[in-house]
């Protein structure tokens, strides 16, 4: 069944295109589940739109009665402005699928075409679910709450790119036992000082130089707090403050995020946020509150799962193009740990780094890009587990 896969491989292309000129951002994506909804409709593909957001789940029943395994692509896109200069490229201003969640969504498509068409040759029920706000890392536990894992015995998903290393060939599968992402977390700082006159900054509190303190301390926590042997990133990602050359703002917000493997360093670098933030508006006169907003776990696949979805790899596109080990967890995060805390399953990344065609680029890049020409492995790969697994 899965060998039919790469025969619809322009098919899977011309969705990827067209979900790639109309990027959503977050849980509201009435255009993308509208493509999405009227490409089901005309496979005959029954599903339902979510109550909570624009997310949908269905379901293909087999010709016979049996196990449910579960399928999830991501749908939501980035506010970046594309800077690509594709034919197909964003129509929407500041907009962009900047990660690949088009090409999850054009590859799950695929394979729901051909499970459709080969229905009575399955002995179980295939679910899936296009799910909202991957990138806010919001929308894996809507869908969880709208029934998506309710009855279903496996789940499996794929990211595609270069997110794993950019001199991966394009076309290689990997999937590995154990934790393979970190968890993901954001963090908000308002830095409150007083405003007053550039010229007089004695007659007011100065919240620049407040939060510029913090940057620099907050980098002391990995350096000097985390060991070498325990993973940990802590990134400032946004600042803002200010409107006027000569003026001093009343605050200052900094945004960061904060990537772990272990759940006690998770706890303490966000422990060590509010103390060392606040301690140092206190300092200078001014005040911090701070917001930790608590994200995904560490991505950790089943092991059995881990290994059935490498060895079925491994049958439909050869040993050399799988690859079931890495010197360490990504430390990217991705909701998709969510299901794999309730159902057994494994996450798995297909490459499209392709120097020649500039598909190596990084994600949440305004030039990144995906080969097209390996989609179909992404809906082989999709159709052989839910073959071999049901």
């Amino acid at each position: 069944m899965w060998e039919k896969c790469k025969n619809i491989q322009d098919y899977i292309i011309s969705l990827r295109r067209d979900l790639h000129q109309i990027p959503e951002i977050g849980k509201n994506l009435p255009d993308t589940q509208a493509y999405i909804a009227k490409e089901l409709d005309s496979l005959g593909i029954s599903y339902k739109k979510n109550q909570g957001d624009s997310g949908i789940i269905g379901e293909i029943k087999g010709g016979k009665s049996g196990k449910t395994i579960l399928l999830r692509a991501d749908i939501d896109a980035l506010p970046i402005q594309e800077n690509t200069g594709l034919p197909y490229c964003s129509k929407n201003e500041g907009c962009m699928h900047a990660c690949g969640h088009d090409a999850h969504t054009a590859m799950l498509l695929g394979a729901l075409r051909v499970l459709q068409e080969n229905r009575e040759e399955l002995n179980g029920n295939v679910r899936f679910v296009f799910q909202t706000s991957e990138e806010q890392i919001k929308g894996a536990p809507i869908s969880i709450a709208e029934g998506a894992v309710d009855g279903v015995d496996a789940v499996f998903g794929t990211h595609i790119g270069s997110i794993l290393d950019p001199k991966i060939p394009s076309g290689k599968l990997i999937v590995v036992p154990g934790c393979c992402m970190a968890s993901v977390d954001r963090f908000v700082l308002n830095i409150k000082g007083v405003g007053c006159h550039g010229s007089t900054p004695e007659k007011g509190i100065d919240p620049i130089t407040i939060a510029s303190n913090i940057v620099i301390s907050l980098q002391t926590v990995i350096a000097r707090e985390i060991s070498a042997l325990q993973a940990g990133v802590l990134t400032l990602g946004k600042i803002a403050g200010g409107c006027s050359y000569n003026a001093i703002p009343n605050e200052v917000v900094i945004e960061g995020t904060v990537r772990t493997l272990d759940p006690n360093v998770r706890q303490y670098i966000a422990k060590r946020i509010e103390e060392i933030s606040t301690s140092v508006a206190n300092t200078f006169r001014g005040s911090c509150d701070v917001e930790i907003d608590w994200g995904a776990p560490p991505v950790i696949n089943n092991s059995d799962m881990a290994e059935f979805a490498a060895n079925t790899a491994k049958r439909i596109f050869g040993e050399d193009e799988v690859i079931t080990s890495m010197p360490a967890p990504n430390m990217g995060g991705e909701d998709f740990a969510y299901y794999l805390e309730k159902v057994p399953g494994a996450f798995m990344f297909l490459s499209s780094a392709n120097p020649e065609k500039h598909t190596d680029i990084p994600h949440h890049n305004p030039k990144f890009d995906i080969d097209e020409d390996v989609l179909y492995k992404g809906s082989e790969i999709f159709v052989a587990l839910a073959e071999e697994f049901l």
